[in-house]
C-alpha cells in the first residue's frame, strides 16, 4: 500500500519521533543549535538546564554589536551549571550569585520545566530580573525558576549586559550598524532570547505560542519596552510587570552618542572603536562606574530600531502588543526615604518643596495628597517619593495600555510585610523588590528570616495568580480572592496583596491624575524620545 504524507503527516512523525526521544533520555533535549543534559531537581519533579548559550560571546569585535546567534556544537552539552553573570559593580550586597563570576562571555540562559512535561504543552513564563541597568543575574537563589514550574509551567530566565557593555552609545556604532542603531544592546539580548524561546522551547514542553514576559524593577522597565518594540511585540502573548514602567521621558540615540563618545575619549582615551574593543573589560567597567569620573547614565534609549519612538508616543498610538497586562508596585518603594530622614517634613516645608517643584499648581498637588498639617506632611513625603520613583511610571503604563490596548488590565499593590520589614530603614511597609521571593516561592532563599503561615500562604497565592495569569491571562481561579479587571466600569480595582488579599478601588487615583496633569501626556515628536 502507497501511503501519502501531507502536513499532517508529517507533524504526526516529528511529535512521534520528539516524544520518543523524551521516553529515551527525558534530561537531554535537542535545541536548533545542538543537544542539551539537564539534570532533575531534588524533589524529582522538575528538569533544569541551565547555562544553556542563546548568543555568541559579545567579546572582541563583537563588544557592543547586536547580539549574534550561537554557534552550533557536536556532542551533548551539560547544562546543569549556570552560566557567568554579565560584568558590574558591586551595588547590593543581598545580591548573591551561584555561578563561576562574572565575564563579558556571559550570554546565557536557565529553562525549568516539569519532569513529565510534553512537547508543546506548556505555558512559558520570561523572566526579566532587575538592578537599574547595572547588576543582576538569574543565578541568584530567589529567582530559581524550579518552584514556579512545578505549578505546570515553563520558566525560562536570560542574562543581559549590563551598564556600559549593555546601552553604550557612540556614533562610530550607529555607522557601522546595519539598523543605523546604537546603545540598545542588553534590550537587544533580551529580544534575542525571546526569540530562542520561541524557536526552541517546544521541545521542553512549553507552547511558543503562549509566552509571557515577566520581571521586576528594570525587568519590568524591560518588559514595558519589549511590548512597545516591533522587533518583539509580535511573539510575546501576555506580560506582567513588577515595580517599573517605562513611560517617562528616554534619553535619545543622539544624546547618548554625544556623551558616549566624550566618555570613550576623555575617560578611556580611545578614540576609534578598534581601541574602545581592546581596553580590558576590567577598566572599562571600573571608569563607567567611578562617579568621580562624572560617567554618562548608561540606559535605554530611543535608539530607532529596537525602540523606534518613546515608549509613551508607541503606547499613546496604540502600536504597542495588544495582549493582557499585569502590573503594580509595593507599599514602601521609596525604602523609607523620608524616615530616615533627621529633619521631618513640616506643613510649611513641604509646602514649599511643593512650590519649587510644582509652582502654580503646588495648591493642587497639596490638595491631591491631602496635606493639611505636619503629621499629614510626613505621610504625603512618603507617598510622593514611592510615586515619583516607581509608582507613577508603573500606573501610567497600566493607564495607557487600558486606553489603546485592547486587552484586559489587572493592577495589584503588594501590601504584605515580611519579617524584616518592621525595621526595613526605618519605614514599614513591603519594600522594593520584596515580592520576588513570594511570587517564585523562594522564601527560603532569604537568610536569617522566620517564615510565618502568613507568608507562605500568600505565596503559593501569587504564585497561583501569576501562573493561572500566563496560561489564561487571567490570574483568577477555583478557590482565590476574585481578582477584577483594572477599568473604569470596574470604577478601577487593585488587588491588594497581603495576609487578607482583596480588591477595593484605587484609593490614590487623584494623586496620579495630578501627576499625570502636572507632568504632561507624550508628545509625538518622531523618534526623539519625548
Amino acid at each position: 500500500m502507497q501511503l501519502s504524507w501531507g502536513r499532517t503527516g508529517a507533524l504526526a512523525l516529528l511529535l512521534g519521533m520528539q516524544c520518543a526521544a523524551f521516553a529515551q533520555n527525558p534530561l537531554q533535549v535537542q535545541t536548533d543549535k545542538g543537544t542539551v543534559e539537564g539534570s532533575l531537581t531534588t524533589d524529582g519533579k522538575v528538569r533544569a538546564f541551565k547555562g544553556i548559550p542563546f548568543a555568541a560571546p559579545p567579546v572582541g569585535d563583537l563588544r557592543w554589536r547586536e547580539p549574534q546567534s550561537a554557534k552550533a556544537w557536536t556532542g551533548v552539552l551539560e547544562a546543569k551549571q549556570f552560566g557567568s553573570h554579565c560584568m558590574q559593580p558591586m551595588i547590593w550586597k543581598s545580591m548573591v550569585f551561584r555561578d563561576p563570576g562574572q565575564s563579558e562571555d556571559c550570554l546565557t540562559l536557565n529553562v525549568w520545566t516539569p519532569a513529565d512535561a510534553k512537547p508543546g504543552s506548556l505555558p512559558v513564563m520570561v523572566w526579566i530580573y532587575g538592578g537599574g541597568y547595572a547588576a543582576g543575574g538569574t543565578s541568584e537563589a530567589r529567582q530559581d525558576g524550579q518552584f514556579l514550574a512545578a505549578r505546570n509551567v515553563v520558566v525560562v530566565s536570560m542574562n543581559y549586559r549590563l551598564g556600559i557593555f549593555g546601552f553604550f552609545a557612540h556614533p562610530g556604532l550607529t555607522a557601522e550598524s546595519p539598523h543605523h542603531a546604537s546603545g540598545n544592546y542588553g534590550l537587544l539580548d533580551q529580544a534575542l532570547a525571546i526569540g530562542w524561546v520561541k524557536d526552541n522551547i517546544r521541545q521542553f514542553g512549553g507552547d511558543p505560542g503562549n509566552i509571557t514576559i515577566f520581571g521586576e524593577s528594570a525587568g519590568s522597565f524591560s518588559v514595558n519596552y519589549l511590548t512597545a518594540s516591533p522587533l518583539t511585540k509580535d511573539r510575546i502573548a501576555k506580560a506582567i510587570g513588577e515595580s517599573g514602567g517605562a513611560m517617562s521621558r528616554a534619553e535619545s540615540r543622539e544624546e547618548a552618542e554625544t556623551a558616549g563618545q566624550k566618555f570613550g575619549e576623555q575617560t578611556l582615551h580611545a578614540r576609534t572603536l578598534a581601541r574602545l574593543r581592546k581596553v580590558p573589560a576590567d577598566r572599562i567597567l571600573k571608569a563607567a562606574t567611578d562617579r568621580k569620573k562624572h560617567p554618562p547614565h548608561f540606559g535605554p534609549v530611543v535608539d530607532g530600531y529596537l525602540l523606534p519612538d518613546s515608549v509613551a508616543k508607541i503606547f499613546a498610538e496604540g502600536r504597542q502588543a495588544h495582549i493582557p497586562l499585569l502590573a503594580g508596585w509595593t507599599a514602601n518603594e521609596g525604602g523609607g526615604v523620608n524616615a530616615q530622614s533627621s529633619v521631618k517634613p513640616t506643613l510649611a516645608s513641604f509646602s514649599q518643596q511643593a512650590q519649587k517643584i510644582f509652582g502654580a499648581n503646588s495648591d493642587k498637588f497639596l490638595a491631591a495628597y491631602a496635606v493639611t498639617s505636619d503629621e499629614t506632611a510626613v505621610r504625603a513625603a512618603r507617598e510622593f517619593t514611592d510615586d515619583a520613583g516607581i509608582a507613577y511610571m508603573t500606573w501610567s503604563w497600566l493607564e495607557a495600555h487600558v486606553e489603546t490596548g485592547a486587552s484586559p488590565v489587572y493592577r495589584y499593590r503588594f501590601d504584605h510585610c515580611s519579617p524584616r520589614d518592621s525595621s526595613y530603614k526605618g519605614a514599614p511597609g513591603a519594600f522594593h523588590s520584596d515580592d520576588i521571593e513570594y511570587v517564585f516561592g523562594t522564601l527560603d532563599s532569604r537568610p536569617g528570616v522566620v517564615w510565618r503561615e502568613e507568608d507562605r500562604k500568600l505565596s503559593d497565592l501569587m504564585g497561583a495568580y501569576w501562573t493561572n495569569f500566563a496560561r489564561t491571562g487571567n490570574p483568577n481561579g477555583e478557590g482565590l480572592p476574585e481578582w477584577p479587571v483594572y477599568d473604569a466600569a470596574g470604577q478601577w480595582q487593585v488587588m491588594h496583596l497581603n495576609a487578607a488579599s482583596e480588591a477595593k478601588p484605587d484609593a490614590a487615583r487623584e494623586r496620579y491624575l495630578f501627576l499625570d496633569s502636572a507632568w504632561g501626556k507624550p508628545k509625538t515628536g518622531k523618534a526623539a524620545g519625548n
